[in-house]
């Protein structure tokens, strides 16, 4: 019998015996408010509906993109942000913020093209930088039909989508761009908003996602969970070993179990990254909590706290399911170590294990 059963029965034969022990009702829910990226908002729902009667807590979370997420939890409008770009350690210290992961997701190509079927078009890293900065316009171009002889590309104009608000996902897809192509990286470069040379803008992984699905023609970046829930079709690339690999758990993986978690706020860095099977454009998601709530902010930053803690002893399977990867028990100790950071008016530590 599983751990995770042995505990729901435990908690049902519970809950017969002591009727006190009842599940909770609204009014008695710890409400929390987060806002930010919405890189990992299917997760934070998933584990808000469960968190509910598993640890009390009432999440409410608003997908906005990380740059509001940042603005937010910087104006202490919040519990906690979350952004998919980390903060440098100086933004860290001058906004009194404490950063952590809370999952791995990757960013996956997604097109619109009739009769090409998910993950079997083939894009290296010089023609996908082609395709954004406007060099490549139409999907029967010399470059596309080389790597894919096997597929029959529609003779339809290119039309990338990209995100219109300032955005994690956008950080970290240009940021592969930029280490990909000179071309990119002194063009428009790598940040959570940059200039696109073409294509149409859209709010959200949400907006990108329903631009691609609408527009025959469309190629656009988002993230796994979001291609996978609306049945998007993907495409595979080529990474630095020189090998084209799939958008799939194990390739995503790979670029986790060869991360760096030793580098300082946990700014993991795994856009890129060597190895045969490695996809290559994976990065973690951070929740930003000030370290120095104020006093009507101190219960929020705890039951932030409590949750999330709460996520990372029972919220892994349901993170698998929507395609994100766990993070790894040791970082989950060791950000369970940094919440000590947080400290309410008079200067004390609001966590305690």
């Amino acid at each position: 019998m599983s751990v995770n059963r042995r505990n729901l029965l435990a908690l049902a034969a519970g809950v017969a015996a002591t009727p006190v022990l009842a599940r909770p009702s609204f009014a008695q829910l710890a409400p929390i408010t987060g806002a930010g990226a919405s890189f990992p908002r299917p997760v934070y729902e998933r584990w808000g509906q469960a968190a509910r009667e598993g640890a009390g807590v009432q999440l409410n979370y608003q997908s906005i993109g990380s740059g509001g997420g940042i603005n937010q939890i910087t104006n202490r409008t919040v519990d906690f942000g979350a952004s998919d770009a980390p903060l440098s350690a100086d933004q860290l210290r001058e906004r009194s913020l404490l950063q952590f992961p809370t999952v791995l997701g990757s960013v996956v190509l997604i097109v619109n093209l009739p009769g090409v079927a998910d993950q079997t078009l083939k894009l290296t890293p010089e023609v996908l930088a082609d395709i954004f900065l406007g060099r490549i316009t139409r999907w029967n171009d010399a470059k596309i039909v080389e790597l894919n002889r096997d597929l029959r590309l529609p003779n339809l104009p290119v039309s990338p989508a990209y995100r219109a608000d300032a955005s994690g996902t956008t950080f970290v897809f240009t940021t592969y761009l930029s280490r990909v192509s000179d071309a990119w990286k002194s063009g428009p470069g790598a940040a959570t908003s940059v200039q696109w040379p073409v294509g149409n803008g859209a709010r959200g992984n949400e907006g990108v996602s329903n631009a691609v699905r609408n527009t025959p023609g469309a190629i656009g970046y988002t993230e796994n969970a979001y291609a996978t829930v609306n049945r998007l079709v993907t495409t595979q690339l080529r990474n630095k070993a020189g090998n084209f690999v799939r958008p799939t758990m194990e390739a995503f993986q790979a670029a986790a179990a060869a991360a760096d978690w030793t580098v300082p706020n946990f700014a993991a860095d795994m856009v890129d990254l060597a190895g045969a099977t490695v996809w290559p454009i994976v990065s973690p998601t951070f929740i930003l909590l000030p370290t120095n709530p104020t006093a009507e902010r101190v219960t929020g930053s705890l039951n932030s706290m409590k949750f999330f803690d709460w996520a990372f002893k029972n919220g892994g399977e349901a993170a698998r399911r929507l395609e994100y990867i766990a993070l790894p028990d040791a970082v989950h100790t060791a950000i369970r170590a940094s919440w000590s950071a947080v400290k309410n008016p008079s200067g004390a530590s609001i966590w305690t294990a």
